[in-house]
């Protein structure tokens, strides 16, 4: 089986589930964590290049349209002021979710019943 980028971020343990937004189907919300910053060499989440620098860099197209706009990051502690903080149930399995498993030994992989 494949796994997600997401999925393999939040086994790394580079981002966390944080909260629930305040919008229809209640979407998770996730955030970067301590060890994200510690890898990037990054003081504070803040420290991440903004439109501008992106730009500068040749990262992004000069060409975007007006109204593009990358979000200024909130610090890991704080959520946002359209978020709820994840229920207790939730945040116990984030806790779970976040025990590193053993690595499989490379091999051929068993074929799996649906």
């Amino acid at each position: 089986m494949s796994r997600g980028t997401l999925d393999q971020l939040l086994e790394i343990g580079w981002v966390r589930m944080r909260g629930r937004r305040r919008s229809p189907g209640r979407p998770v919300t996730y955030g970067t964590t301590d060890s994200f910053l510690v890898h990037f060499g990054l003081a504070a989440i803040t420290d991440l290049p903004g439109l501008q620098e992106l730009k500068g860099a040749g990262l992004l197209d000069a060409n975007l349209p007006p109204d593009f706009d990358i979000p200024v990051p909130a610090p890991l502690s704080e959520l946002a002021a359209d978020e709820d903080p994840l229920a207790d149930e939730e945040a116990e399995a984030a806790l779970e979710k976040d025990e590193v498993e053993p690595a499989e030994e490379d091999g051929p992989e068993e074929p799996r019943s649906i």
